[in-house]
């Protein structure tokens, strides 16, 4: 299989759909992997349709959760993450639908993308990474300015379309800690769950 779109971890679907992101975060797996135990999920190119995410999904026994997440950030192919949901709801439709992001869709759509998911995404993870700016612009070293105020906004976003959402953070990287406290209080106050995610050095 020339390009992994879809692979199976933990008795989950996973959903690769680009190499690309507008993050560049120190702490991210793809910087010392090429793979997810034994899966290869470098792309060979962005080329990649709906359809082929399709073909490849179908190859798989039907799971309890589908989560688009991969080596890039899934809502830079948000067209082709719709249709994909759209086609999974309504031939799996107690299938649970999870997009793991960044948050940073509004800002390069340039409007609030979410209420075009509502009914095809059942929880969003996002990436709050930090307490604070300076801390997000360090772990997550964006490709934007005010990138962390994005962050908050989509997650905000959701919530205010009833869309269940988490914030999660990266805790330990290389001995380092996060105030999960602020963090928390961050998350709660804009509706969203919170999690955290103790940094392990293979990634899972």
């Amino acid at each position: 299989m020339a390009n992994t779109l879809v692979y199976l971890l933990d008795g989950k679907i996973y959903i690769n759909l680009t190499n690309r992101c507008t993050n560049d975060c120190i702490f991210c797996l793809r910087k010392d992997k090429s793979d997810v135990k034994g899966q290869e999920l470098w792309l060979d190119d962005e080329n990649s349709t709906a359809q082929d995410v399709i073909n490849q999904f179908e190859t798989f026994e039907p799971a309890k959760e589908v989560i688009f997440c991969g080596y890039g950030e899934p809502m830079l192919k948000l067209e082709e993450l719709k249709e994909v949901a759209k086609y999974i709801k309504e031939k799996y439709p107690e299938t649970k639908i999870r997009v793991n992001t960044n948050g940073h869709a509004n800002f390069v759509y340039k409007r609030n993308v979410v209420p075009e998911l509502k009914g095809l995404i059942d929880e969003f993870s996002v990436s709050l990474n930090g307490a604070t700016k300076e801390e997000y612009d360090e772990l997550s070293q964006p490709k934007f300015e005010n990138a962390y105020d994005e962050v908050k906004k989509f997650i905000k976003s959701c919530s205010n379309e009833d869309i269940s959402v988490v914030a999660s953070i990266v805790e330990g990287y290389k001995g380092r800690h996060l105030d999960l406290k602020k963090c928390e209080e961050i998350a709660t106050d804009l509706g969203a769950k919170f999690r955290v995610r103790e940094w392990i050095v293979n990634g899972y």
